[in-house]
């Protein structure tokens, strides 16, 4: 590797401010990392060394010897570097490569020339680095299905061999085991718990997980975690309406779309009680849904929606935009209108291979997940490509959460949910006619710029212009939320509000970039939301 041009702080990516560089690579350069580290004497087993994220090209050396290449931005990998340590310091090496907006590898909106609603690109390590020990037998994961009549089916990942595992499940905060099992390894056990309770934005009711290995009689590994009791499915309403429903009941979902971005570290919040700050926010505003918008969290994020109790849409990370034709070419490459419109996107078959292979490994990292309910493959036709295929991989990874597959993209007749976008009114631009559940799942976008909270002092925007103050940003949000109740009356199962904060050159967000100001009196923001949600959740 080249002689180092100076030290970087991780996990923040290279282009922020809190990584202590601020410098942008590019899709002609290569950034490497190196770092040494000393594993602890008591560590007599293996050595696991766990990356949450890099993007998006990782290739990795321990001690002059070359691991596994990886490829994707969004999922963590791992490596059993035990053959590779040598007496004393071990020297780590990391190369990255990252073509960012090169129509080849999922990116959401990182571009290289950021600019309107494309942001500046992520590159390298953003989330945590770190090692731990195991024994010669390990659990590397768990998953849990639940029903809503009680039943809780657990099984385990292992690696190496053992003989059993035990299970033991706790009620939420601790106290007297409520169930225990055991089973052969690489078997399932299923508890049933009469008068379940049952996770809700409402009640977010976690059951606790201790789950153990055993070996020759002795236990050799031991991982703590939780689950939940919920259902998202499709269910009807009195009136016939196809609705999302949570626990067998309609339930209206109504949120901010969420773009998880920082000023100072961009993918990366700058601490965990950060993290947690969006969130607790939403749900102060009244919300009880977030669409995490084309981007994928640290786990760490989604345990705080599970916690806290809100529900999440989770977007898969486009590979592209959309394609730029003339505006005078009669064939429109965005459906938006009617069903089987749209242009898929001319992605290449390595680009497609890119896409199932990252959105597999985003869908088993995070399916344990409560708090989601909704995959999102696509956004607005970009990148869109094989619709039905899409949809079909996804229902096949995972069959327990509503599929939306194209949110205000090329409307399709497949999966579960039709989505239209359309901004600034809350007015779907078509309907489904009750062939698919009908969401908004884009509005609003109010742009109100506040001197002293922006990213740049000029060229600042919001759909369809700026407000002057506060009080004219709450007259407009207020009427749009009146606007939208017909068509939740008309069967429009879900909104989603552009957005959660300002973001870059973005300022029609409900906080300022820098989280410092609330942009509307929260009372009066609450009791709006309040409404719009009780129009359909009236218990």
């Amino acid at each position: 590797m080249p002689e180092p041009d100076g030290k970087i702080l991780v996990p923040f990516c290279i282009e922020s401010s809190l990584s202590g560089v601020g410098r942008n690579v590019g899709r002609d350069s290569v950034l490497w990392y190196e770092r040494d580290f000393v594993i602890p004497r008591k560590w007599k087993q293996h050595t696991l060394l766990h990356f949450d994220a890099v993007d998006w090209k990782a290739e990795v050396w321990l001690n002059g010897k070359q691991l596994k290449t990886h490829t994707g931005g969004y999922t963590r990998f791992s490596y059993d570097i035990t053959p590779f340590l040598v007496p004393g310091k071990q020297h780590l090496v990391v190369k990255v490569t990252d073509g960012t907006d090169n129509d080849m590898q999922p990116r959401g909106k990182q571009v290289t020339n950021p600019q309107s609603i494309w942001y500046t690109s992520v590159t390298g390590i953003w989330q945590s680095v770190w090692i731990e020990p195991v024994a010669d037998a390990y659990i590397s994961g768990y998953y849990a299905e639940t029903t809503l009549g009680g039943d809780i089916k657990l099984s385990t990942s292992i690696v190496g061999e053992a003989d059993n595992v035990f299970y033991r499940l706790l009620p939420d905060g601790g106290g007297d085991c409520i169930a225990e099992a055991s089973c052969t390894a690489g078997d399932e056990v299923v508890f049933h718990i009469d008068n379940p309770e049952f996770w809700s934005p409402e009640t977010p009711y976690l059951y606790g997980l201790e789950i153990g290995l055993v070996k020759d009689g002795h236990k050799v590994d031991l991982i703590k975690g939780y689950t939940a009791i919920r259902q998202s499915s499709e269910v009807r309403d009195a009136a016939g309406y196809r609705r999302i429903g949570l626990n067998g009941k309609p339930y209206f979902q109504f949120g901010p779309l969420d773009q998880g971005w920082w000023p100072d570290g961009l993918y990366t919040a700058p601490t965990d009680q950060a993290l947690k700050f969006d969130i607790v926010k939403t749900k102060d505003f009244g919300y009880n849904m977030i669409r995490k918008h084309i981007k994928v969290e640290p786990e760490r994020w989604y345990y705080w929606c599970d916690r806290l109790g809100i529900c999440v849409w989770q977007d898969m990370p486009s590979v592209a935009e959309n394609i730029h034709v003339p505006k005078e070419d009669p064939n429109k490459q965005w459906g938006q209108y009617a069903y089987d419109t749209g242009w898929d996107y001319p992605l290449s078959g390595e680009a497609k291979d890119n896409y199932y292979k990252e959105w597999k490994e985003i869908m088993l990292q995070l399916r344990n997940h409560p708090s989601i309910v909704v995959w999102v493959p696509f956004n607005e036709g970009w990148g869109q490509f094989d619709t039905e295929a899409v949809v079909d991989y996804t229902r096949e990874i995972d069959s327990t959460r509503l599929i939306n597959s194209a949110s205000g993209g090329n409307s399709v007749m497949c999966g579960d949910i039709l989505d239209s976008h359309n901004y600034p009114r809350p007015i779907m631009k078509f309907r489904s006619n009750g062939a698919q559940i009908d969401v908004l799942g884009e509005y609003g976008g109010i742009g109100l710029a506040l001197p002293g909270h922006l990213w740049q002092e000029d060229n600042n925007w919001g759909y369809k212009g700026l407000c002057k103050d506060s009080e004219e940003l709450l007259d407009k949000y207020a009427r749009y939320a009146d606007m939208f109740i017909p068509e939740i009356l008309s069967g429009v199962s879900a909104g989603v509000y552009t957005q959660t904060t300002d973001v870059e050159g973005e300022v029609n967000g409900l906080m300022t970039y820098d989280r410092k100001v609330v942009k509307m009196d929260e009372q009066a923001l609450r009791a709006v939301n309040e409404k719009v949600i009780s129009t359909l959740n009236h218990e």
